[in-house]
């Protein structure tokens, strides 16, 4: 059975379709990526998967578990960790403190040792754990943001444009943190992405979304070598 099972999603709002009839799964230990333009549908859908985005068709489980009408309180306690775009840190409280906010389903003693993982992961966060989150640069902020989704130790991680606003350099950086953290804790990865040259670089499969809909999945190398993606979304 597959961690993660989004069967014919539609998510509106008022009016506005966000996303019409969007279907994928996605195994333990296996990165997805939601590729597409901004407005194609990809944060609609990891907000619905986290309970932020209603839905009025459409199936989501996790683990055989519906997660139709949870709350994302509910949702984050049963496995999953979110980033969003934009990062969205608390820009007055410490790096420390930023971080103790993703471990609420957690005890003190969970937390310090889950928190002490985080910093072997990101050793900058560490240098920094008594910083204001407002002063770190960009890329520090987005390492930031991803420890503290992970802080609550999921089993599914939704990362929203992680690339975003950020340098290259650092950007391939977060990469390779990605796939060690996978590595060591299997964890499952549905990354929604614009930049597709990057995105199918970190991925094992893809799905590309447009207008709403999933036009193509299939393995993320075979979709970087598709003729029609290539000129689409790599400019080749």
């Amino acid at each position: 059975m597959p961690l993660l099972t989004v069967d014919r999603l539609e998510v509106r709002y008022g009016q506005i379709r966000g996303t019409h009839d969007v279907s994928f799964a996605i195994e333990k230990g296996e990165t997805l990526a939601l590729v597409g333009s901004n407005g194609a549908g990809k944060s609609s859908t990891l907000k619905a998967i986290l309970g932020m985005a209603a839905y009025m068709e459409g199936e989501i489980r996790l683990d055989g578990t519906p997660l139709k009408h949870k709350k994302p309180s509910e949702i984050v306690r049963l496995g999953v960790g979110y980033s969003p775009e934009g990062r969205r840190v608390f820009p007055q409280m410490s790096v420390a403190e930023n971080l103790r906010v993703g471990a609420f389903t957690r005890s003190r003693a969970e937390t310090a040792d889950r928190m002490a993982q985080i910093f072997d992961y990101f050793p900058r966060l560490k240098e920094r754990a008594s910083q204001q989150a407002g002063s770190l640069s960009g890329g520090e902020q987005q390492m930031l943001a991803i420890g503290r989704a992970l802080m609550s130790h999921p089993r599914l991680f939704l990362l929203d444009e992680p690339s975003l606003g950020l340098a290259p350099v650092i950007v391939a950086r977060i990469g390779e943190l990605l796939r060690e953290i996978q590595a060591r804790e299997g964890l499952a990865v549905v990354l929604a992405e614009q930049n597709a040259h990057w995105a199918l670089r970190v991925a094992h499969r893809a799905a590309i979304i447009e207008l709403g809909r999933v036009t193509m999945t299939g393995p993320a190398q075979e979709l970087a070598a598709n003729a029609d993606v290539r000129r689409a979304y790599l400019g080749l």
